[in-house]
């Protein structure tokens, strides 16, 4: 994805809150009713209409949607009281909440909707990759509650990615910039939701207070504040000295710490139902996995199940196709690439790459040196990624292992300079539609991951063609063609079925997981 332009969050303006920087950590003045959480990044500006750096947890605190996901995928009401879709899918109609303001006490309706709806398609290149903007025609404001978006073709899943958290939500006119463009930046982070950011340090911590003029039933907590904390090993500790409340997500404690502190008895730790595919793409555009012999020998080398026994404790499936079958359309019957070894060395052999004893394999002069390039905090994926390559030294592949911070990573994803990449599946409510719509455009890893293969462009067709059909027999048929070329064209190499994993003292009451995997439950906890 493009980078985007940071907005400096320090900015006063009249109405509009004030975010004084801290100079002493929030626990020093802590309250019963506050809740210490951590994260490995700084929550950035938190446009709304943006993406990284922002953290989509932290957006979610602030920003609300016209329609919320819910469990099994049931879209239920927000912004929006009630809603309608014209009979040839190319209209619909919403109803808005009356009396809902935004945190600065400006009104929040239809002209508010219509503005913001407007300054993402203003920006509409840099949202490539999520169809709904992309068939989204015009927006229309009628009286104060009426809300009409009109779009180019009918496309089943609008309502779904109505849902998500960027960027489709809401942010105070008072807040645009004076410009006039939210791509330009924001002024403050002002939205309907049940937080206000209310102090920041960059790279430091972030404190979020109650929204006292939010419309729904209001957090328990009377304050969040976020402590930005890279390393999950600090991370544990500082947990374990009672200086953060709440761990949750994937990825920010190495698993080891969490079976230990599960283990011990002292806290509460818990497993989320499976969210989303851990992956990895391999670009068939780079390198030696331009090689579908390479790519499909990689597939068979890599020993899943020990990895999920050794590195997850079982606590994640394992995975065999890059959609799970609980996915709509996804459950088609693929045939799995197993952990063969033997296929493996045949399969390089064949492709004319040359081994001498156990050292690593030739081909016209040129080593089998690949990359596999992720992100530095992440220590579940710096664990794979070293059993990947402990893997496919066994068959003679030199695998190069490249941890950096967050957003070389994310650029590597977009420039295509990767033989191997890890990118996740987004799980609920972006599956299959909207990571399969971001296939198409070069936004995220998949894009470049499929850039070399010859049936590229009947992908992109196919998948365009899916996302408008209102016939559920093609609907489904077009699906089935697209999953099971990119399964046999081995450009994914999925791992396992991701969890959330959730550590919490015992004094903490009102968790639950939440249905979307990048939401945090902030706002159902209350503190004995």
């Amino acid at each position: 994805m493009k980078n985007l332009f940071r907005a400096l969050l320090a900015v006063a303006v009249a109405a509009l809150i004030v975010l004084p920087s801290c100079a002493q950590p929030q626990s020093e003045t802590q309250t019963s009713k506050e809740i210490i959480f951590s994260w490995s990044e700084d929550i950035g500006p938190l446009n709304p209409h943006l993406y990284n750096p922002s953290q989509m947890f932290a957006q979610d605190l602030v920003y609300e949607s016209l329609v919320n996901y819910g469990r099994g995928g049931e879209i239920l009401p927000g912004l929006a009281e009630q809603w309608e879709v014209s009979s040839d899918g190319k209209l619909m109609t919403f109803q808005l909440r009356q009396g809902v303001q935004f945190s600065d006490g400006t009104p929040f309706n239809a002209a508010a909707a219509k503005a913001n709806l407007e300054q993402v398609l203003d920006n509409r290149d840099e949202h490539e990759w999520l169809g709904l903007i992309q068939e989204m025609d015009r927006v229309e404001a009628e009286g104060e509650s009426t809300l009409k978006i009109y779009l180019k073709n009918a496309y089943y899943p609008a309502l779904q990615e109505l849902t998500l958290i960027r960027p489709v939500r809401f942010l105070s006119p008072k807040a645009f910039p004076d410009s006039g463009t939210t791509a330009e930046g924001i002024k403050a982070p002002i939205g309907t939701g049940p937080w206000v950011l209310a102090d920041y340090s960059k790279d430091s911590l972030a404190v979020f207070k109650r929204n006292e003029n939010y419309w729904g039933n209001p957090p328990e907590a009377e304050q969040v504040t976020v402590r930005i904390i890279p390393d999950g090993e600090t991370r544990a500790l500082a947990f374990e000295n009672g200086e953060i409340d709440l761990i949750y997500g994937s990825g920010l404690i190495s698993l080891d710490a969490f079976k230990r502190l599960q283990d011990s008895g002292e806290y509460e730790a818990e497993v989320s139902p499976p969210l989303n595919t851990r992956a990895i793409a391999l670009n068939s555009s780079r390198g030696a996995t331009q090689d579908l012999q390479v790519r499909q020998a990689i597939q068979h080398a890599f020993n899943k199940s020990a990895v999920i026994q050794a590195v997850f404790y079982n606590t994640e499936p394992q995975a065999d196709t890059y959609f799970s079958n609980e996915v709509p359309y996804a459950d088609i019957g693929l045939q799995p690439y197993a952990y063969d070894v033997d296929r493996a060395n045949s399969l390089l052999d064949e492709a004319g790459w040359q081994r001498q004893g156990q050292g690593t394999r030739q081909k016209d002069g040129q080593p089998l040196t690949v990359e596999l390039s992720f992100n530095a905090t992440n220590n579940a994926d710096k664990a794979v990624a070293e059993a990947l390559q402990a893997d496919l030294r066994v068959v003679g592949i030199d695998l190069r292992l490249l941890g950096e911070e967050e957003q070389s990573w994310l650029d590597r994803q977009t420039s295509g300079e990767f033989h191997l990449i890890f990118n996740d599946t987004w799980g609920p409510p972006y599956e299959p539609q909207a990571m399969m719509s971001s296939m198409r455009a070069p936004a995220h890893a998949d894009y470049e991951a499929q850039s070399g293969l010859p049936m590229k462009a009947e992908i992109d067709r196919k998948i365009g063609e899916v996302l408008v059909s209102t016939d559920e027999t093609t609907r489904r048929q077009l699906y089935e063609e697209v999953l099971t070329t990119l399964h046999e064209q081995a450009v994914y190499l999925p791992i396992s079925y991701s969890t959330n994993i959730a550590v919490f003292h015992k004094n903490l009451s009102g968790f639950e997981f939440m249905p979307q995997a990048n939401q945090v439950p902030l706002s159902k906890l209350d503190k004995a």
